[in-house]
């Protein structure tokens, strides 16, 4: 059984700070936004959580095993660091999507107020990481860097659009040509749909491999290890670690 602890990060009031008193430069918010995702990645790392930036004011982590007392001293780290706040929303479900949604609802009904509930967490999580079938000779040595990050991005939103549809998952793109989806209860016959899936709609081959763990680290890393068992062997879907959901 898969359960996702699901914590959704927002800055707080982050649209009127950017043009108060008035609008500030645009590589100085990038770079703010950049250090404050990679403090919040680094904090939840070391706590065996993963934190993805998606529109970098707003930032989806997975975080089982992390309880209310460590989101409370994070909040305090980023208050005390920099000139913005965050809010923090966190939940739990066993399909990733219903958990963020859950997360979400938490803020928007407590005005983006920090939620401090504490929260216990069965189950394992299920981490997929997907990547591009030979994307330097296919892409990297043939193309120029944009079009190339065009047909990445073309294969990253068809397969984020499928596995949200078809299974409540959540995938972020995380650099390179990776990404990672966090899944409920798949089998792997559901893995080879979704590759399936993006080649036929946007011509891109992916191989992917999914691992389970008590954390989204011992998940993804078990995941990590799966695809280089792909790209190994050239096949397209691999398992490691604890077996994944049956057919």
């Amino acid at each position: 059984m898969t359960t996702t602890q699901v914590t959704l990060v927002q800055i707080d009031n982050y649209g009127p700070w950017t043009v108060t008193p008035k609008p500030r430069r645009e590589m100085d918010l990038q770079s703010l936004q950049s250090r404050l995702f990679a403090d919040i990645a680094e904090f939840l790392g070391h706590r065996d959580g993963y934190a993805f930036f998606t529109r970098f004011d707003n930032m989806i982590a997975v975080t089982n095993g992390v309880d209310g007392d460590a989101h409370a001293t994070l909040q305090e780290s980023i208050g005390n660091r920099y000139p913005v706040t965050v809010s923090l929303g966190t939940a739990v479900s066993d399909r990733p999507i219903d958990a963020l949604e859950a997360a979400n609802a938490r803020l928007q009904t407590e005005g983006s107020a920090q939620d401090e509930g504490r929260t216990e967490v069965a189950g394992d999580v299920q981490i997929a990481h997907f990547d591009v079938v030979n994307v330097t000779g296919k892409y990297t040595d043939r193309l120029n860097e944009f079009d190339t990050f065009i047909d990445i991005e073309r294969a990253y939103a068809s397969l984020m659009r499928y596995l949200r549809r078809e299974h409540g998952a959540l995938s972020f793109f995380v650099g390179g040509d990776n990404v990672i989806a966090v899944c409920p209860d798949m089998p792997e016959s559901a893995f080879v749909d979704a590759v399936d899936h993006v080649v036929a709609d946007v011509d891109v081959e992916l191989q992917v491999g999914i691992g389970h763990g008590a954390s989204a680290h011992e998940a993804g890393f078990a995941a990590k290890h799966a695809l280089e068992d792909c790209r190994h062997a050239g096949t397209a879907v691999e398992l490691f670690g604890a077996p994944a959901a049956s057919d």
